[in-house]
């Protein structure tokens, strides 16, 4: 993974001001039953939480937000239970990071902090491992 590779986070809520107003009120009335984790953790009933807010001001990575509708129509050959946080390179297309069943274990935005902390690291060393397997090919 470079620096420049933005992270895309998939929020499993349809698009839309109405949308946004039912599902603050699903929040508050039926929280165990809402069907996006990501956002039930990164958002309270209308606004994003801060600490979330400034964890993403400081990741080295651009990222880039998207509710399943909209995901669906940039990318409609992707196939990805949502929620979903994936992160895509210059001219590749874009791949899983974080999958639905780990944003659904999260309890609050620190352990999601945590778990993509550790996931980009994760990241990061698989493609050291690569770029050193590449290079240390025998000489022909």
């Amino acid at each position: 993974m470079t620096g420049n590779a933005t992270l895309i986070f998939v929020y499993n809520a349809p698009d839309g001001i109405g949308a946004a107003l039912i599902d603050a009120a699903h929040k508050l009335i039926s929280p165990a039953t809402y069907p996006c984790s990501l956002c039930a953790v990164t958002y309270g009933a209308v606004a994003m939480r801060r600490d979330w807010k400034a964890y993403l001001a400081r990741l080295p990575h651009p990222v880039k937000f998207y509710h399943r509708d909209g995901f669906r129509q940039a990318f409609p050959a992707l196939e990805v239970a949502l929620p979903a946080i994936l992160i895509a390179e210059a001219g590749a297309p874009p791949r899983l990071l974080i999958d639905a069943p780990t944003l659904d274990a999260q309890a609050d935005v620190a352990s999601l902090i945590a778990t993509l902390d550790a996931a980009l690291a994760a990241d990061r060393a698989a493609d050291i491992l690569a770029a050193c397997s590449s290079s240390d090919s025998p000489p022909a």
